[in-house]
């Protein structure tokens, strides 16, 4: 009764297949294995072709001697007839034991048959041995004219020596056959030399993969390149590399979790403070004073968690990316009419200059759109009452251009690198922000694969340029 495979043991086989064929010593034994039988089936073919060509030079030289023997014992009587008797050692020096069967053929000048075989043809050349078929057999067959002494000026005669090719090939075999195992021992003793040599030059890898495996989930520190060899030197630095960014982007945070802990702890307890005091005011004025507070409190902490979580969704890979076509001016444009009513309260001209040629981006539309409400929130919020706040859009070529301009205070050109930090604020500044906005705008710009710079603008003031791929 046969037993059929079960389907677990069908799994394992193919884990065992699959991990085969990713197994780097397997493949490097294969090719390694696979070139040396390339090369060595050409070396046989070779090999095949100069057995071949020795069988037929020593059955060419054999077949010229028995031609010369006979020839030699070729005679001329008295009477003048040309009179033959084959010698035996003619015949019997392809006597090997393979039943080679031989045929002759002794021919005069003028055509005269003086002995051996009638249907027997002649080679064209003297001399070059030809494969030929006689009688249903195979024969390597030879040509030899020889004079002979007393025939007169055309005295030569044409000795011509057939012979099966039985011990030709048996020859040829041999030849090929003892290169064909010395082939095949030196591809046993390669796969055996490329085996040890693949575990001696791989154990490196293998006290590498140990050396990672063995490391806790804190430990970080540098591996040391000379565990392996020159070539695998570039991957541990790549790994050191790689375990540095692990290092820093756990390092950046640890410090932006402690920061957002404490700008939020502040506003928080302001805000319980708030609610106490309002809740203990027994006059209606100070009462309102206190609920306004707090509103405008509660209203920061959640401007404040609602950066924060914009700032996390904008850090590479916290999310899906997305591959959005936005154009720049009408999401502008969508921006502006948000934010007009703050500026509005405040008496802040807002303005835009933009084409009505669409400027298309490529990149997450809602990051991008969040990087805008910051870009003019902040432009808003640091330009005084009275003040202008213009946003531009354009395009120059292949990149698409969006710059926000205003007449506020500026950033001071020795801190323009430091506002990008989480949290940054330059010192000295009233209103109240949480120092995230132009990090948002970085991180956003960056994913997006752009760039943006901080300037002085025309009459004083800030203008910030953001520069993105368009399409």
């Amino acid at each position: 009764m046969r037993s059929e495979e079960t389907p677990p043991t069908k799994g394992r086989l193919r884990r065992t297949i699959r991990a085969l064929k990713n197994s780097l010593r397997v493949q490097l034994f294969a090719w390694v294995v696979l070139t040396l039988i390339g090369a060595i089936c050409v070396n046989l073919y070779l090999s095949f072709r100069t057995a071949d060509a020795t069988a037929k030079l020593v059955t060419d030289r054999t077949l010229l001697a028995s031609a010369r023997v006979i020839a030699e014992a070729v005679r001329v009587d008295a009477s003048g007839t040309v009179q033959s008797d084959i010698p035996p050692a003619a015949l019997e020096m392809f006597d090997t034991g393979y039943g080679d069967r031989v045929f002759y053929q002794v021919v005069t000048a003028w055509g005269n048959l003086v002995a051996g075989f009638p249907d027997m043809s002649r080679p064209k050349r003297d001399m070059i041995g030809e494969d030929r078929t006689f009688r249903s057999d195979g024969v390597r067959m030879l040509m030899l004219s020889h004079p002979v002494v007393g025939l007169g000026q055309d005295g030569t005669i044409s000795v011509a020596v057939a012979v099966t090719h039985n011990s030709q090939y048996a020859m040829r075999r041999r030849l090929w056959l003892s290169d064909f195992t010395k082939q095949l021992a030196l591809v046993l003793i390669a796969g055996l030399v490329t085996i040890l040599g693949l575990q001696r030059g791989l154990s490196p890898v293998l006290r590498l993969r140990d050396a990672v495996r063995e490391r806790g989930r804190q430990r970080l520190d540098p591996l040391e390149p000379d565990m392996v060899q020159s070539e695998l030197r570039p991957l541990v630095h790549a790994l050191n590399d790689h375990m540095e960014r692990v290092q820093n982007q756990m390092a950046a945070q640890r410090r932006f979790v402690s920061n957002a802990a404490h700008q939020l702890r502040t506003p928080l307890a302001l805000i319980s403070t708030q609610a106490s005091v309002a809740a203990r005011e027994t006059d209606d004025r100070n009462r309102d004073e206190a609920l306004a507070a707090l509103r405008s409190s509660t209203r920061h902490v959640t401007r404040l968690a609602s950066q924060l979580l914009t700032l996390s969704r904008a850090e590479p890979g916290s999310r899906r990316p997305r591959n959005d076509t936005i154009d720049l001016a009408d999401t502008a444009r969508q921006v502006l009419q948000t934010l007009a009513e703050e500026a509005l309260r405040r008496n802040i001209d807002l303005g835009l200059e933009a084409d009505e040629t669409p400027v298309r981006v490529e990149g997450d539309g809602t990051m991008l759109r969040e990087m805008l409400v910051n870009l003019v929130d902040n432009a808003l919020r640091y330009t005084q009452p009275d003040g202008r706040v213009t946003v531009g859009v354009g395009r120059e070529d292949d990149t698409a251009l969006l710059w926000v301009e205003d007449n506020g205070p500026g950033i001071p050109e020795a801190e323009r690198g430091q506002v990008f930090e989480r949290f940054y604020r330059i010192m000295g500044t009233e209103p109240e922000g949480s120092g995230l906005g132009l990090a948002i705008v970085r991180e956003v710009v960056d994913g997006a694969g752009g760039s943006v710079t901080l300037a002085d603008a025309g009459g004083g003031g800030l203008l910030v340029s953001v520069r993105l791929p368009a399409v």
